[in-house]
């Protein structure tokens, strides 16, 4: 008996071992993509708008699931009001107007979807593209790394009251709502002077507010546009974003969790795009150093790049670095997944390579696969002190070459086989659920 009890301890040590070194990239109890994410958005009939949000909101509304609604031009929550969206609900952004929706700084949005019935911000176009509306803004006022700490967006939103605009202040914790179990499909408008919209920003946006299950997917500009605040993000999806993914910047405080990043070389524009771009500010002269700078807690993320022959995309230019982490910028990582990428992460040339700099930049048990090159200083192609560094064994990163389908999922804590099987199929299958390109 103790010789079978000893034999079965030494199995299941062994055996989740073994596990154990696959908890890289996103993970679940349960498949958490499933059922609400969406990869073949321009499949999806959405149906024909019955009510229309213009102007101002400026009293408490509820949307209903029974109604779909039409965003007419820029749409402005304000006046400390409440929108709450109902689960299921449809907002469709109008292509002629390019409509979007902010939610001002003092107001909420409460987009309290669920896995089986998710609320959806779409295009209403027959054959929807990248850029057919603009985007849903968020602002709050948790600090920014702005002299004053207040900012406004510089989007070209046309509002008659700079205070629909503005973001930022001094309340760490403050409340702008949730959003939870949303998508956001074929956003980003461009426009002539100020450049894309993003999926979703979030500008000055504090700890209270919930950021959750949430799918950008085909925009044309940055899916996710963090500007400032100290925010929370978790279960976060991105799939074939024309430029980032992820965007910090203004000293944004982020933790973010268990998310998950699809690039398309063939999708990308033709501004260099990443997976995540952290930087502190535009311009050192606007940013005040006295106060915090951008700083980004990661882990359990799954960053990968999509190629038909990824050596030729890469020989042509279509292939970037995974992450770019500028001056200033503290960026930590965990137990991830970077994956098909021209390098792994670059580092901004202006970072002087010293242990109090290299303290700030993290890269622990992280799975760096099928990238040439890991990680580098930008404009030098010698990495030889970086790769000494990250490549100690007390870090435990992994370098490999090998395929995306059998690297990824966390088979300890996925229960479901279809967690991992429908992971695998988006990797291994591109052409199965790409319907856009």
């Amino acid at each position: 008996m103790k010789k079978i009890t000893q034999i079965t301890l030494l199995f299941l040590l062994v055996y989740g071992n073994v596990f154990a070194q696959q908890e890289k990239g996103i993970i679940g109890y349960d498949n958490w993509l499933n059922p609400w994410t969406e990869f073949k958005p321009n499949k999806v009939d959405y149906g024909t708008p019955t009510q229309i949000l213009s102007g101002s909101i400026t009293r408490d509304t509820k949307l209903y699931k029974s109604d779909t609604y039409l965003l007419l031009g820029d749409v402005f929550v304000t006046d400390s009001t409440t929108l709450t969206i109902e689960p299921g609900t449809i907002i469709i952004g109008d292509f002629v107007t390019k409509g979007s929706l902010t939610i001002t700084n003092g107001s909420k949005i409460v987009a309290n979807g669920t896995y089986t019935d998710p609320i959806v911000f779409t295009s209403g176009r027959s054959l929807k593209k990248p850029g057919d509306w603009g985007g849903l803004f968020i602002l709050g006022d948790a600090p920014t790394n702005k002299f004053g700490n207040e900012d406004a967006l510089n989007y070209g939103l046309e509002s008659t009251d700079a205070k629909d605009i503005s973001y930022g202040g001094d309340n760490c914790d403050s409340y702008s709502g949730i959003l939870q179990y949303v998508r956001i499909e074929y956003a980003g408008k461009r426009t002539k002077d100020y450049g894309y919209f993003n999926g979703l920003t979030l500008a000055g946006v504090g700890q209270q507010t919930i950021i959750e299950n949430v799918m950008v997917s085909y925009c044309e500009g940055n899916s996710f546009n963090i500007l400032g605040g100290d925010v929370n993000l978790e279960k976060l999806v991105s799939y074939k974003s024309s430029i980032n993914d992820y965007e910090f910047n203004y000293g944004a405080q982020c933790k973010m969790s268990n998310s998950l990043a699809i690039r398309s070389p063939y999708a990308s524009g033709a501004e260099v795009s990443r997976c995540i771009n952290a930087i502190a500010y535009d311009k050192r002269e606007d940013a005040d150093l006295s106060k915090k700078q951008t700083s980004i807690l990661a882990e359990n993320l799954t960053l990968v790049n999509l190629s038909d022959d990824l050596n030729y995309d890469i020989k042509v230019g279509l292939v970037n670095e995974a992450i770019f982490i500028g001056e200033n910028t503290s960026f930590t990582i965990d137990n991830s997944v970077i994956s098909g990428f021209n390098p792994a992460v670059i580092l901004d040339n202006k970072i002087t390579i010293n242990s109090e700099n290299l303290e700030q930049i993290g890269f622990t048990r992280t799975y760096f696969n099928n990238c040439k090159g890991n990680i580098f200083i930008r404009y030098n192609s010698n990495n030889e002190d970086l790769e000494n560094w990250y490549g100690n064994r007390a870090f435990n990163n992994v370098y490999s070459k090998g395929p995306d389908a059998e690297t990824f999922i966390d088979l300890k804590n996925s229960k479901r086989p279809d967690f991992r099987l429908r992971i695998n199929r988006i990797f291994a299958a591109n052409d199965d659920i790409d319907d856009n390109d």
